[in-house]
């Protein structure tokens, strides 16, 4: 007898709670602490018939249309129904009434109270009850014969611990006799049920399970009489098979809660029941079919108690007027005989799962008179089918896409689908029609804007969905047909297993089948993502989709920018990582944000940037009514990583949750649409912060190999940020460490380049860093210095807002790090050059040329290519560096590389101690210093006396301040002292210019060299302001 247990739902406040059906097993009706009698079409019912009987209500029966409830007010009230209107007071107490309950033809109704007493109630004529006195504890349950000859009650059995109180009672104990033989009654005794005969109140057969460690609470026989079902204490649900005594079906409750109450639905293949949390619960799939049960003895001695009965006399009508207290008769329960133990099923393994059905994402279940037919990005389809009405709205989100429609249902549509371009209705097939297609194609040109199509007899569609001018509908034939968005049919396929369901997004169209049965509560489903683009591709093979434990699939689409996504029962989000090999990440737990047990969140579209979860909250409920429209809840994104209260882990995070939502950008440029470059160098840059902010934590613990392992996902130009954190951190080893990492990013750079390209850079790379045109550049930028007005007050703030972006940048560093970067940004808008020669600056604005020494080769129109910075400590004469020279001329690699290592050691030699400069390297200086650093020279002195206390960097900044207040006359005179001293390198590069323009076509390659170096002058100005910040004379 495997069943389905579906997911409890929220039904009355904490308390005690009863259940039953109603006649025709319609209804459900539940009644709880809270006062409230609740009747639901289905457990799926969110809109429940509510009506309010008192403070608390105890106990209802229902019959014949009339229903009866035990409040708290002491009285036994009627209701109609399913109406709810009152009806009247069957009877009173003095005190609350515990327990309710017809005879089989609802025309007497029992009644047991905490006071001791049992009413029994004709309903014709409320006047015409008795009263059984002499219990002595309050009553527990009452229930009827079904022959209509006794009433049975407890109060408290001598097995069970005695309570002064029902609420206080271990065990409710709730009787039951067997319908329509009404041969055996049964009684829960701890964590048996023991079943007695009839007349002889014999004890026949006892029912009990290995796993019940708890007491049995409340007991329900099936219609037919052949199984009986039990819930415990502990949350254990089982059912019995009476004649053979084996346990057919055992379930337990999802949180452990009580089971208070339990009802077989008249058809037999369902059970409801309640708990002590107000939560209301379903069984199905329960089978009826037993074979003959036969009646065999048991061997528990135990002695129990039935406290009193009723004859129904022949001479009374009414059966009133005789009753028979057979403690007094002295009718003493005779000990049963011995029997053999029961057997126990052979299989006792995982039971097979059933299969979720069809269902379609962004829809309320079908059975709903009022439901969401769909609610996407694009709008809302509802739908309503009522006595006045059966119809379906569509509404736009954005009404410049379509006005509002209004849509008769007349051939009973149930499923829908809604894009840009048209909407998708199906209905099920019947004995005389076949199922339907029906397609709007609101945004046609033509007139004809309607199309349908009839699918093949006993094919019905289960779902379908719309993409960019094309549709699908997946069918009970296991059969996927595509449609154009015209009425055109396409290709048609076979699916692997019966769908689940399917969705759509421009190009792509994603399915979900069942590949298998599942087992242990888990659902076996496959995945397949086919590309309709030019090159028509499957991209996804029907591998597994991975769900959480005992769960099923909820919700199924795509994020706005198109990458697929899926949410199950559960609520984690999982988002397709197609750089990671098409795996399925989780980016969300919507549970977290619940804050009841019983809420949910309903799924609408999610955006991955901005990075949204847009849900509606439906508290205690799995789906929202359409009426009030509900509001829509964003949710954030958040990657289950550990720790993530600790700052390592937060940072975590965020970035690998900035890398997985921005991998849609490399997916829609390759497909050939536009992206946002600028939204993509800003994610760009926001995980280079994150690195870097990941790197300095790195090192402030100590981690020196997990500071490499960060570099190595950062770009080239914060490498060398990186490096410079690492030496002004007084870490050479790892500074070292990632100087090397530098030279292997430039050379995997450099290999990414076109073969021209390659052939071109390293020669100019050499020609731009030998002495004579380094002399050549810095005369240009002094001319520059010379022709410009002196710093105005706006180049000053825009130089210090920028000095300001790059300190907030290096966020842990130390103190001299940040000095020196802001005092080189400074120096060199004193300088009267652009401040785009940072390294910071590249990373921080995408829109400024890169200056790095490699960006200024022959790649014209290639700006966004991270350039090629040194290394602070290359080691002489290594592979990697003769690789990246290997097409210079041996002259000028070999002068090159000296005049690189030498100032880049002393840098590093500076950061510990910076000793005295060397001759020849004042003599290098001076050929490449300008009018401030002459002026700065001479006067250092002075503003060392006026100001002792000042480190390099803030000389350098006050000696800004001075120069900026002297004269333009002064200015220029300390500019053309630097210019004379570079004269003779002027002249020899006019000279050389001349003979270029001589030579024409035969050095054209030369006249490029010069001009690409022109156009690159931040590029050795920074490298001379840089070597500058550094240098302490």
């Amino acid at each position: 007898m495997p069943c389905e247990r579906k997911p409890m739902r929220y039904g009355h406040s904490e308390g005690h709670t009863d259940v039953c059906f109603d006649d025709a097993g319609k209804y459900i009706v539940t009644c709880g602490s809270d006062g409230d009698v609740r009747i639901w079409e289905s457990l799926d019912d969110d809109d429940p018939k509510s009506i309010n009987v008192g403070e608390k209500v105890y106990s209802l029966a229902l019959k014949n249309g009339k229903l009866v409830t035990a409040a708290s007010n002491n009285t036994v009230q009627i209701h109609t129904f399913p109406e709810g209107d009152p009806d009247g007071i069957l009877t009173r107490f003095t005190t609350n009434a515990t327990h309710i309950t017809y005879n089989r033809s609802g025309s007497r109704v029992a009644a047991g109270s905490s006071d001791f007493m049992v009413k029994v109630v004709e309903m014709y004529d409320s006047s015409q009850q008795k009263t059984l006195r002499g219990h002595t504890a309050p009553i527990l349950s009452v229930t009827f014969d079904p022959k209509d000859e006794f009433l049975t009650q407890v109060t408290s059995w001598p097995l069970l611990q005695k309570s002064n109180d029902v609420i206080n009672a271990k065990s409710l104990c709730r009787l039951a006799w067997q319908p329509k033989a009404a041969k055996l009654l049964a009684v829960p005794v701890e964590t048996t049920v023991q079943l007695y005969q009839r007349d002889s109140w014999a004890q026949v057969g006892t029912l009990s399970d290995d796993l019940g460690t708890q007491a049995i609470n409340v007991v329900a026989w099936s219609p037919c009489g052949k199984f009986l079902a039990a819930g415990s204490i502990g949350g254990l649900l089982t059912v019995w098979d009476v004649e053979s005594k084996l346990c057919v079906e055992r379930q337990k409750h999802e949180k452990g809660y009580t089971v208070c109450g339990l009802a077989w639905h008249p058809s037999g293949g369902q059970i409801a029941y309640t708990d002590t949390e107000g939560c209301l619960g379903v069984l199905d799939g329960l089978s009826s079919s037993s074979s003959s049960s036969s009646t065999t003895a048991s061997s528990t001695t135990t002695k129990v108690s039935l406290w009193s009965y009723m004859k129904a006399s022949p001479s009374h009508p009414n059966g009133l007027d005789k009753f028979v207290d057979d403690d007094d008769a002295g009718s003493a329960i005779v000990p049963p005989a011995a029997v053999a133990a029961p057997l126990r099923p052979v299989y006792d393994g995982p039971m097979p799962t059933p299969p979720q059905k069809a269902f379609q994402p962004g829809s309320t279940p079908a059975h709903l008179m009022h439901r969401f037919m769909m609610w996407n990005s694009v709008g809302i389809v509802r739908g309503y089918n009522d006595d006045q009405d059966n119809a379906i709205d569509v509404e736009f989100h954005d009404t410049a896409v379509h006005h509002a429609m209004h849509l008769t249902n007349s051939l009973g549509h149930t499923v829908a689908d809604l894009s840009q371009e048209a909407v998708l209705l199906a209905c099920p097939g019947t004995d005389e029609l076949a199922s339907k297609l029906q397609c709007l194609h609101f945004s046609s040109w033509d007139t004809n804007k309607e199309w349908m199509v009839d699918l093949p007899k006993g094919e019905d569609v289960q779902a379908l969905c719309l993409g960019q001018g094309w549709a699908a509908a997946a069918t009970s034939a296991l059969i996927l047909r595509l449609f154009s968005i015209g009425g055109v049919q396409r290709e048609l396929f076979s699916l692997p297993g019966p769908v689940v369901c399917i969705a759509g997004h421009g190009e792509q169209l994603l399915v979900v089948y069942h590949r298998g049965t599942g087992f242990d509560g888990e659902q076996a489903l496959g995945v397949q993502l086919l590309q309709f683009g030019q090159k028509r591709r499957q991209v996804i093979h029907g591998e597994p989709l991975p769900l959480s434990r005992k769960s099923h699939l909820s919700w199924l689409g795509f994020t706005a920018e198109g990458t697929p996504c899926f949410i199950d029962s559960e609520g984690v989000v999982r988002l397709l990582n197609r750089s990671l090999g098409n795996m399925w990440t989780p980016v969300c737990n919507t549970r977290d944000n619940c804050k009841g047990k019983s809420d949910h969140y309903w799924m609408v579209g999610v955006h991955e940037n901005p990075q949204q979860l847009r849900c509606i909250p439906c508290k205690g409920s799995r789906y929202p009514p359409t009426l009030p429209r509900p509001a829509v809840a964003v949710l954030p994104f958040k990657l289950p990583l550990c720790q993530t209260t600790t700052e390592k882990g937060q940072m975590e995070e965020q970035y690998w949750r900035s890398v997985l939502l921005h991998n849609h950008y490399g997916f829609l440029s390759s497909s050939g649409y536009e992206i946002d470059e600028e939204g993509q160098s800003q994610a760009q840059k926001e995980q280079q912060e994150l690195l870097m902010k990941m790197f300095a934590l790195s090192c402030k613990l100590e981690r020196e190999f997990r500071s490499v392992e960060l570099a190595e996902l950062m770009t080239q130009n914060v490498v060398t940020l990186a490096i410079r954190y690492a030496s002004r951190s007084h870490r050479m080893a790892l500074a070292q460490r990632l100087s090397d990492l530098a030279l292997e990013k430039a050379n995997q750079l450099q290999g990414e380049e076109p073969q021209e390209e390659e052939e071109e850079e390293p020669l100019q790379y050499t020609r731009r860093n030998t002495g004579s045109h380094r002399q050549a550049q810095e005369e240009e930028v002094d001319e520059e210095q010379g022709q410009e007005e002196h710093m105005d007050e706006g180049d000053v703030a825009e130089s210090k807002r920028q000095g300001k972006s790059r300190e907030s940048l290096s966020i842990s560093s130390p103190t001299p790090l940040i000095s020196c970067i802001s005092g080189l940004g400074r120096s060199g808008s004193a300088g009267g050059q652009n401040r785009v020669t940072n390294v910071l600056d590249s990373m921080m604005s995408s829109s400024k040329k890169p200056t790095a020494l490699l960006s200024s080769s022959g790649s014209t129109g290639k700006l966004n290519k991270t350039p090629f910075l040194k290394p602070l400590a290359p080691r002489p004469k290594t592979k990697t560096q003769s690789t990246l020279l290997h097409m210079n001329a041996p002259k000028a690699a070999n002068k090159k590389a000296a005049e690189e290592r030498e100032p880049a050691v002393c840098k590093l030699k500076q950061t510990e101690a910076p000793p005295p400069a060397s001759p020849a390297e004042n003599v290098e200086n001076k050929k490449h210093k300008s009018g401030f650093q002459l002026w700065l020279e001479d006067n250092r002195r002075i503003i060392l006396a006026d100001n002792p206390d000042l480190e390099e960097t803030d000389v350098i900044k006050e000696a800004i301040g001075r120069f900026r207040t002297l004269s333009a006359d002064d200015r220029l005179t300390w500019t053309e002292r630097a210019k004379g001293q570079s004269g003779d390198v002027a002249d020899m590069k006019k000279r050389k210019r001349g003979e270029e323009e001589s030579r024409g076509d035969k050095n054209g390659q030369s006249e490029a060299d010069e001009t690409s170096a022109k156009k690159k002058k931040p590029v050795d100005t920074s490298a001379k302001l840089s070597a500058f910040a550094f240098n302490k004379n």
